[in-house]
């Protein structure tokens, strides 16, 4: 019996011996297992291809493992999905939703999809678009006409309005600048005071290693290591000043042999 099933109100997502193949032969991710806590910003970390986006729309119920178990909130993902769904946000790394709506019009539909009478999600929206920092003047705009950054931030507030108790958050700072990625990270740090479960895919190292109280580093769909920052030092044989990105580099092999590009300097 795994530790989460004996305790499993203390967890948010547990996930045993998970596995997705593609193409029939090419596992994406590889007997995967974890477990995140009630209320914890946690860090799902490695590099490019190596499975966390696969996992991630597994645990929203987007796509379906080929083996092992997955639960949110203690709900089987593969046979309770709808409940599953009405519990999480989602801010997926591709944003694409109804951009012919504005970003009033999509956080007041999103909340009336979630159950919210419209004069609930109006209230919301608006306090949302507020604390995200987006202007009067774009409140009416067209989403087609934001920018990447107020499309991440419309779309975090969406991800949000229904009150979610786990929040998934696939790469959000990509393509932003630095008063987006403030007013994101002032509305994460906000959802997890408030007792909200973030599960965090992230390639900028230094908001992780600020953020998250624990993270997992995957590497060609397998976990590596797990932990808070002294366990991963610890795990990694790293001293007391390690950063996460050394930390990060040394498990996944970026030290690795190559050429010295002598030819660009003519």
């Amino acid at each position: 019996m795994s530790v989460a099933e004996n305790h499993p109100e203390e967890y948010s997502v547990e996930i045993e011996g998970l596995t997705r193949i593609f193409g029939g032969t090419k596992a994406a991710i590889e007997n995967l297992s974890l477990t995140v806590r009630k209320g914890e910003f946690f860090g799902f970390l490695g590099p490019n291809g190596a499975g966390k986006s696969t996992t991630i729309k597994i645990l929203c119920g987007l796509l379906r493992p080929t083996m092992g178990r997955v639960r949110v909130l203690g709900l089987d993902v593969i046979a309770e999905p709808l409940l599953v769904k009405q519990r999480i946000g989602l801010l997926p790394e591709e944003v694409n939703t109804f951009e012919r709506l504005t970003g009033r019009e999509l956080l007041v539909f999103t909340g009336r999809m979630y159950g919210l009478s419209k004069l609930e999600a109006t209230a919301r929206a608006k306090e949302l678009l507020e604390f995200m920092e987006i202007a009067d003047v774009d409140r009416d705009k067209l989403i087609i006409d934001y920018s990447m950054g107020m499309k991440k931030k419309a779309v975090l507030a969406a991800a949000l309005i229904h009150g979610p108790d786990v929040l998934f958050l696939d790469e959000p700072f990509n393509g932003i600048d630095a008063v987006t990625g403030r007013a994101i990270r002032e509305v994460l740090g906000r959802a997890v005071a408030d007792g909200v479960t973030v599960f965090f895919s992230s390639h900028v190292m230094e908001v992780v290693e600020k953020l998250c109280t624990r993270v997992a580093i995957i590497d060609q769909g397998r976990l590596r290591a797990m932990g808070d920052l002294d366990e991963l030092r610890a795990a990694t044989g790293k001293g007391p000043e390690a950063t996460l990105e050394e930390i990060f580099v040394d498990l996944v092999g970026g030290d690795s042999e190559r050429g010295d590009l002598s030819w660009i300097r003519g």
